[in-house]
């Protein structure tokens, strides 16, 4: 379990745990996709399942439920909350 504040990677926050954005490493294709589904910087997420190893992560962001890629999830860093 990681403590509160630190910064990571949404790939690596647990099952149930919530952040903020705080940055997000990608291509500008990407950042925009992103920010239309509503994922940018200063939003609060929380995980609600995700696999061990390579599966996606399925998370809450302003009450929708969505389902990120490892690898798209691993570009995004989260302060815990």
């Amino acid at each position: 379990m990681t403590g509160k504040g630190k910064s990571i990677s949404l790939a690596d926050l647990e099952n149930g745990q919530t952040g903020i954005i705080i940055s997000m490493y990608d291509g500008k294709k990407a950042s925009k996709r992103l920010a239309d589904l509503g994922l940018k910087p200063g939003t609060e997420i929380t995980v609600r399942s995700r696999t061990l190893f390579s599966g996606p992560v399925q998370i809450e962001v302003n009450g929708s439920r969505l389902v990120l890629g490892r690898g798209l999830a691993s570009k995004i860093v989260v302060k815990l909350k």
